[in-house]
C-alpha cells in the first residue's frame, strides 16, 4: 500500500472558561455567598486552581492575564500591603475602590495570590476570570469522565465522517510542502478486507444447567452455568467506605456475593475471615492497613495472606478508587483489591 497518513480524532477535558466566582461555586456544589469558606473548602479550591491563568475584568479592555499561585489565608477584607516606598498601607478594599472605582462585594472570600511570597500581588475573586483553551491536566472524577465518554463516544459512521471532513478541511492538494515533495494524499479511506470469524462455542462444568454455550454479538453470561475449574477465595474480607451503606446491608451483599461464587463454581469462603468494617473515607490508607494486617492475625494459619479484599466505596468518587489502586500496587501487590460503587 507504501506510505499511509493516519489520522484520528483525539479528545481532551479543559478548564471551563467562566467567573472565578462561578467556578468556585461549582466545585463545592454551593452558594459560596451564604457562608464562610471551610478549611477543607479551601484545600479543595486551592488544589483545583494553582497554576490556572485568569484575565482580570475591572479594568475594561485592559485584560491582562496571570497564573495563580495560591489562595490567600485571610479574608479580602483582612488583607493589606505596601503601595510605596514609605511604606503606606492600604486594603485591597480600599485600594481596588480608589484606583480602579471597584467595590469588592464577596469580601468574606480569600484573593487569589497571583506573585511570589517575597512580593505577593493579591486579586479578588470576582475580579477574574478564568482564561479560554486551558488542558485539564489533573485526575478527572468519575461524573467528568461519563461526560467524556458520553461526548467522544462515535458510532463508526460518525467517526468516518468527522475523520473525512477533516482530510477536506486541510486541503493537503494545496499545500506547499506536499506538492514540492510530490506527495498526493487521497481524500478517500483505505480498504482493506476483511472477514468476521464465527464465535468459539464455550464449555462450562457438566453439574451445570447450562453445559455449553454460543455468544451472540460477543456477549455471553454466566447465568444457569458453572465454571470448570473454579478460582479457590478461602481468606477474605470487606471495607465498607460508603456512608449510604449500613453495616447489615454490607453484610447481607457479601453472604450474597459468596453464595453466588459458589454456585458458580468457585471454592468460595462462606464467611469472611473478620466482620464486615465501615471507615470513613478520609481514612483510607489507615484503615487499608489496619484490616490487612488485624485479617492476617485472625487467619487460620495466622500471617495467611489474603485471597480478596473487598471494598464498597462511595459513589461518584473516582479519586478515590485512584488511590486504592495506588495503594494495592505498593503495598498489596499479591491481594485481589476489588472496588465496588454504590448504585
Amino acid at each position: 500500500m507504501g506510505l499511509s497518513l493516519n489520522i484520528d480524532m483525539s479528545s481532551t477535558a479543559f478548564i471551563e472558561p467562566l467567573p472565578v466566582i462561578e467556578f468556585v461555586a461549582q466545585l463545592l456544589c454551593r452558594d459560596i455567598s451564604v457562608r464562610p469558606l471551610t478549611d477543607s473548602d479551601r484545600v479543595k479550591i486551592k488544589k483545583a486552581l494553582r497554576g490556572v491563568k485568569v484575565e482580570v475584568t475591572h479594568r475594561g479592555n485592559m485584560r491582562r492575564k496571570y497564573r495563580i499561585s495560591g489562595l490567600t489565608s485571610q479574608a479580602t477584607r483582612e488583607l493589606s500591603f505596601p503601595v510605596d516606598d514609605r511604606g503606606t498601607v492600604k486594603t485591597v478594599v480600599q485600594y481596588f475602590l480608589e484606583t480602579y472605582g471597584f467595590n469588592i462585594q464577596h469580601t468574606t472570600l480569600p484573593c487569589l495570590q497571583v506573585g511570589n511570597q517575597q512580593r505577593p500581588n493579591y486579586l479578588p475573586m470576582e475580579v477574574c476570570k478564568i482564561v479560554e483553551g486551558q488542558r485539564y491536566s489533573k485526575r478527572l472524577n468519575e461524573k467528568q469522565i461519563t461526560a467524556l465518554l458520553k461526548v467522544t463516544c462515535q458510532r463508526p459512521q460518525e467517526r468516518e465522517k468527522d475523520i473525512l471532513q477533516t482530510v477536506h478541511h486541510n486541503a493537503y492538494y494545496e499545500d506547499p510542502y506536499a506538492q514540492e515533495f510530490g506527495i498526493k494524499i487521497d481524500e478517500q479511506l483505505a480498504s482493506v478486507e476483511a472477514r468476521v470469524l464465527p464465535p468459539p462455542r464455550l464449555k462450562y462444568h457438566d453439574s451445570g444447567r447450562e453445559k455449553d454455550v454460543l455468544p451472540r454479538v460477543g456477549q455471553w453470561n454466566m447465568m444457569n452455568k458453572k465454571m470448570v475449574n473454579g478460582g479457590r477465595v478461602s481468606h477474605w474480607a470487606c471495607i465498607n467506605f460508603s456512608r449510604n451503606v449500613q453495616d447489615n446491608a454490607a453484610k447481607v451483599f457479601c453472604h450474597e456475593l459468596a453464595i453466588m461464587c459458589q454456585i458458580s463454581g468457585m471454592n468460595f469462603a462462606p464467611e469472611p475471615v473478620l466482620p464486615v468494617l465501615s471507615a470513613r473515607p478520609e481514612h483510607v490508607e489507615r484503615a487499608l492497613k489496619a484490616r490487612y494486617h488485624d485479617a492476617m492475625n485472625a487467619s487460620k494459619p495466622p500471617g495467611k495472606e489474603l485471597d480478596l479484599l473487598i471494598v464498597i466505596l462511595p459513589d461518584n468518587n473516582g479519586s478515590l478508587y485512584g488511590e486504592f489502586v495506588r495503594l494495592n500496587l505498593d503495598w498489596y501487590p499479591s491481594v485481589v483489591l476489588q472496588n465496588m460503587f454504590l448504585r
